[in-house]
């Protein structure tokens, strides 16, 4: 109905997943990043684990997932797993099109059918992945028999992958005692959040523009309000903003403020009586304490004629710091960390648009000066402070106990950072946690990955010249404002030098005006392409 009174060609906050709206904000893109890399080089035949609150978007990564499976792939996808084990093997094998008639009850000869085709798959090179969604609903002794597929393997890897998608539910049932074997194969684990502010306006703004909108009808507090009555989940985002667009078509109004949003949500959302409570409570409050006051003073008046002298109160204790229980969960999870470094590899290289599949992560784990064609590799030293001044994602080497040297580290992919606070991803999970926490875990120790062009040498001095040069005066431009390349044959002159040391002096570098790698990783951070460190942290 509202279509042409906004100029769309189509609804454009649709629930149904349309692969031409597909919209992927960093979490997503990192938990892609996870599940090719489990089906890819890195799963070794172990289980990938996706969770997510509902409506933040399992289900749209599954069919982008199954839209980027390698030729070489079979996949067996079950999408209701409210079964008995038998009836999930069942699945199974009729999702790979086995042949199981006369079989059906039977969990031997069921298991002895699937077993065979994985060794013919195995002969034949295809991978065989196994995915179940909702996986929160299944069983314990279907998780048990999904653990038991895996079983077979051959001395180098195992012949079935599983991908577990599911709701939080699936983090606590894995967490039981009796499913600890299930738990210790898992080799990557991802938890899917909402967007944040700034990625649910992206969001909606680019549904909008798939639909063909010329012109946002949200306005900023719109889009604000809309951010905070959905929480950031896509599907509650598509809820209300379809409602909210029917409201301003219902009333012609070409522009949708806060007003209309809120308006929409508490026609569609569930429970908000109890936001308004809490966007509103701190006013009502207060409200409340002043009718109490004024209600209560002639009474206050007669009660200090009436009682009798009171001591003068002892002060109250100065309360305690706060404890940052962000710091408290990060070293809970250290204390047994799990395969961390290639999980944060898979990210970083993810971030910056290099697929896994054509890439050996672990060969890029190590560090060479070339991970791969175009990206260069680092391992460095740095504070916080300069970490953030090169303002690129990048690896922190996290100690669980600085007092312990043998403890195994773990790794963690810098998100973002905050006057106050650090994001950082491990292991799927994120942190947010004091910038003053951080020290408790991390020595200085970061790897990066950049983009440089191919004829940049190693390193580069004073009397070089050429297309390598050039390329260093136009990106110290951009630091000190200064002249750019005339030509593609330029000299690195003692003017050159100087500018090159003022760089060093600003990003913490040793300033001896000689280009290295941490220098070409600075101007390399003057770029505004690649990624960057969120802003969004406090």
């Amino acid at each position: 109905m509202y279509l042409e009174y906004f100029g769309l060609r189509e609804p454009p906050f649709s629930i149904t997943p349309d692969p031409r709206y597909v919209f992927l904000s960093e979490r997503h893109r990192d938990a892609l990043a996870h599940l090719l890399y489990g089906i890819g080089k890195g799963g070794s035949g172990g289980f990938v684990q996706l969770t997510g609150e509902v409506g933040t978007g399992k289900t749209t990564l599954c069919r982008l997932l199954l839209e980027q499976l390698p030729e070489n792939t079979r996949v067996a996808l079950v999408l209701n797993p409210k079964l008995s084990p038998v009836e999930l093997v069942e699945t199974v094998c009729e999702e790979l099109k086995l042949p199981i008639e006369g079989k059906r009850g039977s969990l031997k000869a069921l298991t002895d059918t699937l077993n065979a085709f994985l060794l013919d798959a195995y002969a034949q090179g295809l991978r065989v992945v196994l995915i179940v969604d909702e996986a929160q609903n299944l069983s314990i002794e279907s998780l048990e028999q999904v653990r038991l597929l895996t079983n077979l393997e051959t001395p180098t890897q195992k012949l079935l992958q599983i991908i577990l998608l599911g709701q939080p539910e699936l983090r606590e049932l894995l967490d039981r005692p009796e499913l600890r074997q299930l738990a210790q194969r898992i080799t990557a684990r991802y938890h899917l959040t909402p967007l944040d502010a700034a990625e649910t306006e992206a969001y909606v703004r680019h549904r909008m523009a798939v639909a063909g909108c010329k012109r946002m009808p949200f306005s900023r507090l719109g889009l604000k309000a809309l951010y905070q009555r959905s929480g950031g989940v896509p599907r509650l985002v598509n809820i209300v903003a379809d409602r909210a667009l029917m409201a301003a078509y219902a009333r012609e109004q070409d522009s949708i403020g806060e007003r209309l949003v809120d308006r929409a949500a508490d026609e569609t959302l569930p429970g908000h009586a109890r936001y308004w409570m809490r966007r509103y409570g701190v006013w009502a409050a207060a409200a409340l304490l002043l009718f109490s006051v004024g209600s209560g003073t002639v009474w206050l008046q007669r009660y200090r004629q009436t009682a009798p002298a009171q001591a003068a109160p002892t002060p109250a204790p100065v309360a305690p710091a706060p404890v940052d229980g962000e710091a408290d969960r990060l070293a809970a999870h250290l204390k047994n960390p799990p395969e961390t470094e290639l999980t944060a590899f898979t990210q970083l290289l993810a971030r910056w648009q290099v697929d896994s599949n054509e890439v050996s992560v672990r060969e890029a784990s190590r560090c060479p000066a070339l991970a791969a064609p175009g990206l260069a590799c680092l391992r460095g030293h740095a504070t916080l402070e300069q970490v953030a001044r090169f303002d690129r994602p990048l690896i922190l080497k996290l100690d669980p106990d600085p007092q312990q040297q043998d403890d195994r580290p773990a790794y963690a992919l810098l998100q973002g950072v905050g006057r106050e606070r650090v994001r950082m991803d491990l292991a799927g999970d994120r942190y947010e946690l004091a910038r003053s926490s951080l020290s408790k875990f991390w020595n200085g120790d970061f790897v990066a990955l950049w983009r440089l062009p191919a004829e940049l040498p190693a390193t580069l001095k004073r009397g070089d010249s050429g297309e390598a040069v050039a390329w260093v005066v136009d990106r110290v431009a951009t630091f000190d404002d200064g002249a750019t390349a005339k030509s593609r044959n330029v000299a690195f002159d003692t003017e050159l030098e100087e500018r090159i040391r003022k760089l060093q002096q600003a990003y913490g570098i040793k300033a001896d005006g000689i280009i290295g790698p941490e220098t070409l990783f600075a101007l390399s951070a003057l770029d505004d392409a690649g990624p960057h460190l969120a802003r969004t942290v406090e």
